[in-house]
C-alpha cells in the first residue's frame, strides 16, 4: 500500500522562529517557511516538516539523525557555534565531548535544538 509512497517526518517546538533560527544558522540547513504555518527543513532526499505546538513537550528520543564523515569534526564545528553537547552514562557513555564510542553502535553525539528535542551526529563507516 504505501511501497511507493515518499513518506516525511515532522515534530513540533514551542516557538517556530527560534527553531527557524536554529535550524538555518546554527546547523546549516535550507529552512522555508510553509503556507500552513509550519516550517520545512530541506534535506536532500527528504523534507522535514517542523510546527509549532503551544503545548509542546520536547521528545524524549532522537528526532532527527545528521550522518557525516567525522562527528569529532562535526562536534568540534557546532560547539564553536554554541551548542551543548548531552552527557550519558551507562551503555551510551559519552566522553568529554559527549561523543559516545560505544563498539556496537556508530560514533554518535546527541544535542537538543531550542525545544528541546534530541537530535544527533552519527558517523557513517
Amino acid at each position: 500500500m504505501f511501497k511507493n509512497t515518499k513518506a516525511f517526518s515532522s515534530f513540533s517546538v514551542n516557538d517556530l522562529q527560534k527553531a527557524k533560527e536554529f535550524y538555518s544558522e546554527v546547523l546549516g540547513l535550507d529552512v522555508t517557511d510553509n503556507p500552513m504555518g509550519l516550517i520545512e527543513l530541506k534535506i536532500p532526499g527528504n523534507d522535514i516538516m517542523v510546527y509549532p505546538k503551544p503545548n509542546h513537550e520536547p521528545a524524549t528520543f532522537t528526532v532527527l539523525n545528521f550522518p557525516v564523515d567525522n562527528v569529532e569534526k562535526a562536534v568540534d564545528e557546532l560547539t564553536a557555534k554554541g551548542v551543548v553537547f548531552e552527557q550519558y552514562e551507562g551503555e551510551n557513555k559519552t566522553n568529554e565531548k559527549g561523543i559516545s564510542t560505544n563498539p556496537a553502535g556508530p560514533k554518535i553525539a546527541w544535542f537538543k535544538d531550542p525545544a528541546g528535542n534530541i537530535l544527533s551526529v552519527l558517523q557513517e563507516k
